[in-house]
């Protein structure tokens, strides 16, 4: 097919030298995708190496502490991927011998990998004729192939994975996935996509009707939730060493396994009423410390809320007892923090060896 060979030959030409291009390592390959996952190339990458340099096997990731996964993580958000890496890599060792499954049914199986990862790892490394379907796909065919509908809509993206299952390269799928990606990236782009020197320029049906800028559609999002957090950060001085408490998040939580600090949340951003509240002086045990400082407010945004963030410091320079963990403060670079607490601790609390 013409539209196949022109593709692949405009990918020889002009992708971009990214570590995992060099390898067909399925761990490798699985790992890139994982982290890639709504993440920019230019962000993404560092994780990548970091986590291949630090677990260069799938062995060496499944033997890690979580803790020390998710703190490699930090920064990424979507916490949930890692402790789902974290787990698929035990499976793979403990299950599979160390081994990937080499067929896309079996890949589909491990925890935390989708249509999309499964597909890019049964084409680049089994050489599987499994289309991938991430965004840029979706907008490059969907501009091709004039589909006005939402791409958010199942029968949308069923209608898009038929044409790249018949467009599919079965020589060397991985290649024409890895096409097909680069491509919405770096040329059929979300906003000025370079379409006056694309070489499908004469067979978009989006450029030839003038509508590029309206394809693909996507659905409205949901409204995003506001929420104000109110978090106690606590330190204590005791024979020199200055301590501080943090709290383990528990249960069914984005942030599962990572600290943070205790935190009341409000309706309101009010912090005259949060320190007047008894649940608020609840948290520090109703103990007389030091007031130290107020910081924020900090805006924190996830998928479908906006946190709005104040930090309360208080001070001891006795010990005290709180039913949170104590930790020296100089060993605070150790545990998994949400990039929200790892930004104020970086602005706000100065460690003793660097005074």
């Amino acid at each position: 097919m013409k539209f196949v060979k022109k593709l692949l030959s405009w990918y020889s030409d002009n992708q971009r030298d990214l570590p995992w291009r060099r390898t067909k390592d399925p761990y490798l390959i699985w790992l890139s995708e994982i982290i890639m996952q709504q993440t920019r190339v230019e962000q993404g990458t560092p994780y990548y190496q970091k986590f291949a340099d630090t677990y260069p096997t799938i062995q060496d990731l499944a033997a890690a502490d979580e803790q020390e996964v998710l703190k490699l993580w930090q920064g990424l958000g979507y916490y949930s991927r890692a402790r789902n890496l974290h787990a698929t890599a035990q499976t793979v060792t403990k299950e599979h011998g160390g081994k990937f499954p080499d067929t896309y049914a079996g890949i589909l199986k491990l925890k935390g990998i989708g249509d999309y990862t499964a597909a890019a790892i049964a084409s680049i490394c089994f050489n599987l004729p499994y289309p991938v379907m991430d965004g840029n796909v979706l907008r490059f065919l969907s501009r091709v192939h004039g589909i006005a509908e939402s791409i958010d809509l199942p029968s949308s993206r069923k209608k898009i994975l038929q044409i790249a299952t018949e467009m599919i390269d079965h020589t060397s799928p991985g290649d024409f996935n890895q096409a097909m990606m680069e491509f919405g990236a770096l040329v059929c782009t979300p906003a000025n996509p370079g379409c006056k020197t694309c070489i499908f320029n004469k067979q978009c049906i989006a450029f030839k009707i003038d509508r590029v800028d309206e394809i693909p559609q996507r659905n409205v999002k949901a409204s995003v939730r506001e929420r104000f957090m109110h978090y106690l950060v606590v330190t204590v001085t005791h024979q020199g060493t200055e301590f501080i408490y943090l709290n383990k998040r528990t249960g069914r939580d984005i942030w599962k396994n990572m600290y943070d600090f205790p935190c009341m949340e409000f309706s309101v951003d009010d912090y005259r009423q949060c320190l007047q509240t008894s649940e608020f002086n609840g948290l520090l045990n109703f103990q007389q410390l030091e007031f130290r400082q107020i910081a924020g407010p900090y805006v924190h945004l996830l998928t479908h809320q906006k946190l709005i963030v104040r930090f309360y410091r208080f001070h001891s320079d006795k010990m005290i007892k709180l039913p949170y963990t104590l930790i020296p403060l100089t060993d605070i670079h150790q545990y998994p923090v949400p990039k929200l607490i790892d930004r104020y601790l970086s602005e706000k609390i100065q460690l003793r060896e660097d005074r």
